[in-house]
């Protein structure tokens, strides 16, 4: 019985080699599957890599906009500033310009005054007093006017009626002036009305 059962353990050269290619063979199966995963792995990172990098691309263009909006935002509130600093500045525009008429009127009727005539003198006072008043209203107002007799032509503030040769002065130099211009804080209001000399 001892001989059967040492015939039965024993393993014969065959069997052996057919072991050996069993443990071979899942050995190479786990190889197999290890390299599997690792290839799932790589092919993972790599598929997140471009998620990543897209991402930083979303981030990048985020920012962008936000500074784009931010510098629109900066661009619209200092010009929101500008125009009410402009309101405030002009804002006596149309009434200065109502005004003008006034002050050429009573320039007028202190030039058609005879200052020699005792009996228009109290006249002429008055009159010269309630233009001062006014010209320092107006000052006050930062309106200023614009006389330019003797000065070069300027299209800019002066509007010229006509050219008369003149060979005493400069070309383009103004002559004579028939109305006053006036500024609103460095603004034209009105051009001066000039006489301009020609060549």
């Amino acid at each position: 019985m001892s001989d059967d059962t040492n015939n039965d353990e024993k393993i014969t050269p065959g069997q052996q080699e057919s072991a050996e290619v069993d443990a071979a063979s899942e050995k190479d199966q786990v190889n197999a599957e290890i390299e599997a995963e690792l290839l799932d792995e790589i092919e993972a990172s790599e598929e997140q890599q471009p998620v990543s990098e897209q991402l930083l691309e979303q981030v990048a263009s985020a920012k962008d906009q936000v500074l784009r909006v931010q510098a629109e935002m900066q661009n619209v509130r200092r010009r929101a500033e500008r125009d009410v600093e402009n309101a405030h500045k002009y804002a006596l525009d149309k009434f200065t310009a109502d005004l003008l008429p006034v002050v050429d009127n009573l320039e007028r009727a202190l030039a058609a005054i005879d200052t020699e005539d005792e009996a228009q003198k109290g006249v002429s006072e008055g009159l010269e007093l309630t233009l001062k008043s006014f010209m320092e209203v107006l000052s006050r107002h930062k309106i200023e006017a614009i006389d330019p007799a003797g000065q070069p032509f300027d299209a800019d503030l002066h509007q010229a009626v006509s050219m008369v040769p003149n060979p005493d002065l400069e070309p383009n130099t103004v002559m004579d002036v028939f109305q006053k211009g006036y500024t609103l804080n460095g603004r034209l209001v009105r051009p001066a009305m000039v006489v301009v000399s020609q060549a």
